[in-house]
């Protein structure tokens, strides 16, 4: 799941009132009740059940890899192994890995795995999550969506009857919540709209900063309140992994699932070329230079794979641990896992 701009700041928030529960509890017990982590097993036995139905391959790739994501607004964790030069980098999502196996013909493919990253710790977020990501043959985003919603309705089935999904285009979600249009409004509206709703921000923005900041503290919490809430056409600047819709004006291939105001999945219909998928690492990368940020290696191994050729598919990751969260109608993350990073 991408991690944009807004989130670090977000995140800084919610660090200040971070699970005081474990105040009063010894620092070896769970943040879960059994209960919780019952009901978090029998979603992860109905989640393997929906995708075995579908004949989708569940697979392991690794944890550590030589190469990194580039996105600015994700921060990787690192390592070093003895006898290898240089550092190794804790995944931060499968998706390099998994699109090499699609490279090289595995089909549909699923993961249900452990992903890190740093500078994430909060309320809602934890540098240790788990990760549901999987790739679909012949989908774009919008039968990926469909997929989506029955996956995440049978997941909360038990729980709660979900009515069915709205389909919000980012623009018209912009508009509606944050009253700026995000494909000509100018940067000095997107400030002062930010700052019409008391968000502060004292760091210095660029235009697709700005539209993070808003998205992610005045439009997102507002979105999925009565009816799951598919955010979609993304602007262009802000593609990532997905290709670019035609038209006027551009639009990525790519979505955001937001459910109780918390956003809990991000898909893209996937970018197939090499060649605009390492303009865009590239880009990253000044990005991060003029920010004074670690610049990674480059995952050349995912390159490789993109000009060998992988099949036309659409992929999606969701974060397991804010659905079992909303399932079980916590106010914190740490009340669906067994234990968060304050009492690892």
């Amino acid at each position: 799941m991408s991690s944009p701009l807004y989130a670090t700041n977000a995140r800084r928030q919610d660090a200040q009132g971070a699970d005081a529960r474990g105040a009063a509890d010894p620092a070896w017990r769970p943040t879960a009740s059994l209960d919780a982590l019952r009901h978090r097993a029998a979603m992860l036995a109905r989640l393997r059940e929906f995708f075995a139905a579908r004949q989708v391959l569940e697979v392991e790739t690794p944890i550590l890899s030589a190469g990194a994501v580039s996105d600015p607004q994700i921060e990787s964790l690192t390592t070093r192994i003895a006898g290898l030069p240089g550092s190794y980098y804790l995944s931060t999502s499968p998706e390099y890995p998994m699109k090499r196996l699609l490279a090289a013909g595995s089909g549909d493919i699923y993961q249900v795995c452990k992903v890190f990253r740093d500078e994430e710790r909060g309320r809602w977020h934890n540098p240790e999550f788990t990760l549901i990501e999987w790739y679909r043959l012949g989908f774009d985003d919008a039968s990926l969506m469909t997929e989506v919603e029955t996956l995440v309705a049978t997941l909360l089935e038990p729980h709660r009857a979900l009515l069915p999904a709205e389909r919000l285009a980012y623009a018209d979600a912009m508009r509606r919540h944050a009253g700026v249009d995000p494909h000509v409004d100018s940067d000095a509206a997107l400030a002062h709209a930010a700052t019409d709703r008391g968000i502060t921000c004292h760091a210095a923005l660029d235009r697709d900063g700005w539209l993070d900041l808003l998205m992610g503290l005045a439009v997102g919490p507002q979105l999925g309140r009565d009816r799951p809430c598919f955010v979609c056409d993304y602007p262009a600047s802000q593609a990532s992994l997905a290709r670019l819709k035609p038209g006027s004006p551009p639009v990525a291939a790519r979505f955001e699932l937001y459910l109780d105001g918390i956003e809990v999945a991000n898909g893209f219909h996937e970018l197939a070329s090499a060649e605009e998928q390492r303009l865009r690492f590239q880009q990253d990368l000044r990005g991060r230079r003029a920010r004074a940020q670690i610049e990674p290696p480059l995952d050349e191994h995912l390159l490789a794979a993109l000009a060998a050729g992988i099949p036309d598919c659409a992929g999606v990751a969701l974060g397991f641990d804010r659905l079992v969260a909303i399932a079980l109608a916590t106010s914190r993350l740490s009340e669906g896992m067994a234990f968060c990073i304050d009492n690892a």
